[in-house]
């Protein structure tokens, strides 16, 4: 994990993005592909995403891999059950659902570096960590694989059918699954009660900052323009999928925002460096916060000061903001 976070810090201080920006504007670049929508939508005629494995890890958790028409080919899934789901075979639960970061999978995160199993069991809910793709960004791409229909299409509908999931939902997620939690509240308004985002991208066309994000995903080997276009020349597509530009459409629900400065705080080992990952988003977090603040919705902002972009915050942060995402399902805290 140490090269994928000092190729990360490279990303965001524009080391590497330097060789997309020529890729990415002006007069010789080829025409980019068709434009993206907004929404993620079903294919029509395609199949029904299925479940082809399951496996137990222990009481209450289970890996799925399902097959997914979304995607164009098996994704995974961590599924924390809620304590009494066996004894309650017609109980609906609500659910939560939280988002990785780039370049990590679905088992290596939330279940190993936080609490999330102790507070899963106090609460009657279940709780859906689901595979995003190493830079899938969380959204259908202009041309390549369709996440966001998979997270807020196929997936609820297998929980639904197999796991007894009710319509309540609610959704977070830390550092590129930020932004996805906080773009799939926007674009979707009507699925999920509550979003929270910690230490996430919030502005991707922040002073420059869309070249250093095509160049992260130029480097796990994708095409940078198959995911939103060119920012200059698609702008629109860029703004579909920018939570600063989507700030307004956040209104009507709990929304909880937390960032940390990149300077080491109490949480971090003697020793340890400034965090230029972390003081990048961080500018991108005021931002974005004040966005929120114009626009009238009414959040709960952490911008916390010393931090590093790093699992001990973002365990605290999910403990802070989880009366709020509790309360949403219409459970206790």
């Amino acid at each position: 994990m140490r090269w994928i976070r000092q190729l990360l810090i490279m990303m965001l201080v524009g080391v590497i993005g330097g060789s997309v920006l020529a890729g990415c504007s002006g007069a010789d670049t080829p025409p980019p592909p068709p434009v993206a929508t907004a929404t993620a939508t079903p294919t029509p005629g395609s199949p029904a995403p299925n479940v082809v494995a399951t496996v137990e890890v222990e009481d209450h958790m289970v890996d799925l891999t399902i097959n997914s028409a979304a995607v164009g080919g098996e994704v995974k899934v961590r599924l924390l059950l809620p304590a009494d789901f066996a004894d309650q075979p017609t109980r609906r639960w609500p659910v939560l659902y939280l988002l990785n970061g780039c370049c990590g999978t679905y088992d290596d995160g939330w279940t190993r570096y936080t609490d999330i199993e102790r507070l899963s069991q106090r609460s009657p809910m279940m709780i859906a960590m689901p595979e995003g793709g190493a830079v899938g960004f969380y959204s259908d791409w202009v041309t390549g694989p369709k996440w966001e229909t998979f997270h807020t299409v196929e997936l609820p509908a297998i929980l639904a059918e197999r796991y007894r999931a009710s319509d309540r939902q609610a959704i977070a997620g830390l550092s590129m699954g930020g932004l996805g939690a906080l773009g799939y509240a926007a674009r979707h308004p009507d699925q999920y009660a509550a979003v929270a985002s910690f230490s996430g991208i919030t502005h991707t066309r922040y002073a420059g900052h869309a070249q250093n994000y095509l160049g992260l995903v130029e480097s796990e080997g994708e095409e940078p323009l198959a995911l939103w276009g060119d920012p200059d020349r698609d702008v629109e597509v860029w703004r579909q999928h920018n939570p600063y530009d989507l700030a307004e459409k956040l209104k009507g629900r709990p929304v909880f925002i937390s960032c940390g400065n990149g300077t080491p705080g109490r949480l971090d080992a003697s020793g340890t460096s400034p965090d230029d990952i972390e003081q990048s988003l961080h500018a991108e977090n005021e931002a974005f916060a004040e966005r929120l603040k114009e626009v009238g919705v009414d959040a709960q902002i952490r911008l916390y000061g010393d931090g590093t972009h790093n699992w001990p915050y973002w365990e605290r942060e999910l403990g802070i903001a989880w009366p709020m995402l509790t309360k949403s399902l219409g459970l206790p805290g």
